[in-house]
């Protein structure tokens, strides 16, 4: 099954557990608009029980090259920010607040999220890649969050998902210079998962799909889900969740569910 959206760039293919979603843009180094970000949202909304991966990609050389230059006009066009300058303050962060519900889906609870990086994943692409659980990079791969040298802040969900990853001290270092990181550095870092050839990356993305849908559905969403509340738990907490969803787990097993 495959559903195209030309509005924003999206493509979708889903294979049984497994929902690839492709920024399909590749002339324009998969640049997003907020016509992109609405169809990703879209795409949270045709989730069903059945899909436990999603696949985040980039058709062409890069994933993501970033917004789309159209976008930082000061004008009145749609999305511009000069058109979000315009609006009162609310209503300029309920705006951003739907665009970053393109992203956050991303680590819902049921599903694991996948991004296959080649080329540039630079400011929202980057972001895009970061509010993924987990990441494969090409060798080229570079990803970096300019943000601040345009006089702006990432507001895409990456702030929170980079200090997850890399710690505080790392996260304020590449958001306050803008520098980029290759993929040997995200690898040592935490950012990437694994870093392959470029001619190995659809063989790296189906291997680590396959080892995911592995395990049962039921044991897998239920580690996954105490692996996110660790990040912000204390020891307390998380050890009252392990103990919840053990018990769980074992009426299941017992049960034959």
């Amino acid at each position: 099954m495959t559903d195209t959206s030309p509005d924003g760039w999206v493509r979708t293919d889903r294979d049984g557990a497994v929902l690839t979603v492709t920024l399909d843009r590749p002339e324009q180094l998969n640049a997003q608009t907020p016509a992109t970000w609405a169809a990703l949202r879209r795409v949270a909304d045709t989730l069903d029980d059945d899909v436990r991966v999603v696949v985040v990609r980039g058709e062409g050389r890069a994933f993501s090259a970033g917004l789309d230059r159209s976008l930082f006009s000061t004008g009145e066009g749609s999305g511009t920010l000069g058109e979000l300058a315009a609006m009162p303050e609310g209503l300029a962060q309920e705006r951003i607040r739907s665009y970053q519900q393109g992203f956050r889906w991303l680590r819902s609870p049921g599903i694991v999220s996948v991004a296959a990086v080649q080329g540039h994943a630079i400011g929202a692409g980057a972001q895009l890649a970061l509010a993924c659980d987990l990441r494969i990079f090409t060798e080229d791969a570079q990803l970096r969050l300019p943000e601040v040298t345009l006089g702006l802040v990432p507001d895409l969900t990456g702030t929170s998902n980079l200090v997850d990853l890399v710690g505080y001290g790392r996260a304020l270092e590449m958001c306050l210079t803008g520098r980029a990181v290759g993929a040997s550095e995200a690898r040592a870092i935490g950012i990437a998962n694994l870093v392959v050839p470029l001619d190995d990356l659809d063989g790296a993305v189906a291997d680590l799909v396959a080892a995911l849908l592995a395990p049962s559905a039921g044991a897998s969403r239920a580690t996954a889900e105490l692996i996110r509340s660790a990040v912000h738990n204390d020891h307390e907490e998380q050890d009252e969740a392990e103990r919840v969803a053990q018990v769980r787990r074992i009426a299941d097993l017992v049960s034959g569910r």
